[in-house]
């Protein structure tokens, strides 16, 4: 459905190095970058639509999101204190309103642990226990490195089949597409308390070049960066009272 915008920005950009046409060296460079600029642009817009698509109807507001068993609260930035940044805060404190509401029962806080003195995933667990999440509904996924692991390890780790995705709201529906597109029955609720915040608009920029990878990424069926073992973290969480 893109292919013929992508070759009205075709003929512009042979238009822009018609004048350079004679010198053989330029014309093929100048003609492998404007097609891999047209062919980048479309490409993410594209994908930028596929994965709306994906979550079309399956996000929700906090009050109207259905329940779920569990709450998939995504990763992002860890001051060098240990504490939450202010976009992750917002997530914790939506997943916690959530616990409390009764809308899911068990909280898995996904994140990244690449390195020994860099863990999201503690960061947050630990934020929920302090404000009385009780320890045995949080549990830990340390191999979260980015959005696919984060559902792919959801899914195939963890065992859960339905979940609600907490993030910031422009991130929502690459969260939910993703999970979905990878068997789980995902609705997602988005933040918006942070979005006078610089990083608001640079995560939101930022969405177009994610999405590709993300489009990528489904359509070739990685396997995360880290697998392992059946982990029964939330299927104790969900049985424990």
């Amino acid at each position: 459905m893109y292919l013929p915008g992508i070759l009205v920005r075709m003929r512009s950009w042979l238009g822009v190095v018609k004048r350079w046409w004679g010198v053989r060296p330029v014309r093929w460079a100048l003609l492998a970058v404007a097609a891999s600029a047209v062919l980048a642009t479309g490409g993410s817009v594209a994908s930028v639509a596929w994965l709306r698509g994906g979550a079309e109807g399956h996000i929700f507001t906090e009050t109207d999101v259905p329940e779920a068993p569990v709450a998939l609260v995504l990763g992002t930035k860890v001051e060098a204190d240990g504490t939450p940044s202010r976009f992750l805060t917002a997530r914790l404190e939506l997943a916690q309103r959530l616990f409390t509401a009764g809308k899911v029962r068990a909280i898995l806080v996904s994140g990244d642990n690449m390195h020994a003195d860099y863990n999201e995933p503690e960061a947050m667990r630990r934020w929920l226990l302090d404000r009385g999440v009780p320890s045995n509904k949080v549990v830990p996924d340390y191999a979260g490195f980015d959005t696919y692991d984060s559902c792919a390890r959801a899914k195939r780790i963890f065992g859960v089949d339905r979940l609600t995705v907490v993030t910031q709201s422009f991130h929502v529906p690459r969260a939910v597409a993703l999970c979905r597109h990878l068997g789980i029955e995902a609705n997602g609720v988005g933040d918006d308390s942070v979005r006078q915040y610089s990083k608001w608009r640079i995560g939101s920029i930022r969405e177009y070049g994610a999405s590709v990878k993300a489009a990528v990424d489904v359509l070739s069926g990685r396997d995360p960066v880290h697998l392992g073992r059946r982990e029964t973290g939330i299927d104790d969480a969900l049985r424990a009272g």
